[in-house]
């Protein structure tokens, strides 16, 4: 697949998502709290979690229809988190993806009530009457919930509020992170493979793919959050820093993130090699733009 081949698939996968959540997310729901949700979740964003659920469900050949329901839901939870993140007891930030954050536009009560609403729509999403089976429905909303609860999302965040100002190794820094950022992507590439078939080694080598790119998706974030303008990243620059919270960079510098961040990469590319799909190319190259990304 050529490069440009690649660019199309994306930029259609991403149409095709936004298509999607348009038709989801309801713009009349009461008092104004779909026209928040729909603010939080629609126009804007890398659309990276959706993109990994198609991929794989293309590489082990699954149902299309059950993985755009994967998709949309993995991205509204993300969406939802961002809102919930962003909000004054949280990370107080008050630029997202280019544009004021929900509670700047529309008032913090609202913002939690979108948030609030767009994680029940998620789930809500992923158990249609008709089109997917009710076992594929139960498989992947038991890992969208592992993923974005206690154990994974939820409890990353946790960790991280509680880490503020506090000296952490990179081991508790891998952890939390692998917990608020990794969980997250590591279970969109399951479910997309939980979509088709795959083998035991299969899926155990996606896992071990989903992990890989997760971790190094936040320690690029922590390098474009010290080399990259407001502008540039849609959101506030330096807040790490300025909230003295842990972070690769300040852990391991600048350069050393930089190589751990190719190495997750290079473990990513070795997972795909294990798992023995027939074409993982989108995959592989996802792992690419994960690393190679500025914004």
């Amino acid at each position: 697949m050529k490069i440009d081949d690649f660019e199309v698939w994306t930029r259609s996968e991403q149409d095709a998502v936004e298509s999607a959540l348009d038709a989801w997310v309801p713009a009349d729901a009461p008092a104004g709290v779909g026209v928040a949700m729909r603010y939080g979740v629609l126009d804007g964003g890398k659309r990276l979690r959706p993109l990994l659920v198609l991929a794989a469900c293309e590489a082990v050949g699954g149902s299309r229809e059950a993985a755009m329901r994967a998709a949309c839901a993995v991205e509204l939870i993300h969406a939802y988190s961002l809102v919930h993140d962003d909000m004054p007891c949280m990370d107080n930030d008050v630029l997202r993806r280019g544009k004021p954050t929900v509670h700047v536009q529309y008032g913090e009560a609202q913002a939690m009530l979108a948030g609030d609403a767009m994680q029940a729509l998620a789930f809500e999403v992923l158990t249609p009457d008709a089109g997917v089976e009710p076992a594929l429905q139960a498989r992947l909303c038991s890992l969208l919930a592992r993923a974005a609860g206690h154990a994974g999302m939820a409890g990353g965040q946790a960790i991280d509020l509680a880490s503020i100002g506090k000296p952490l190794g990179e081991v508790e820094l891998r952890d939390m992170h692998r917990r608020k950022t990794g969980a997250l992507l590591q279970a969109s590439v399951l479910m997309g493979a939980a979509c088709g078939q795959t083998t035991p080694a299969a899926w155990s080598a996606l896992s071990d793919y989903g992990a890989a790119i997760g971790l190094a998706f936040q320690v690029v974030d922590d390098i474009l959050d010290v080399t990259q303008e407001s502008e540039t990243l849609g959101k506030t620059a330096g807040k790490d820093l300025h909230h003295n919270k842990p972070t690769y960079v300040s852990i391991l510098g600048l350069e050393a993130a930089r190589r751990h961040a190719d190495e997750l990469r290079d473990q990513a590319h070795a997972a795909l090699g294990r798992a023995g799909l027939a074409d993982a190319l989108r995959l592989s190259l996802l792992a690419d733009k994960v690393v190679e990304r500025h914004s």
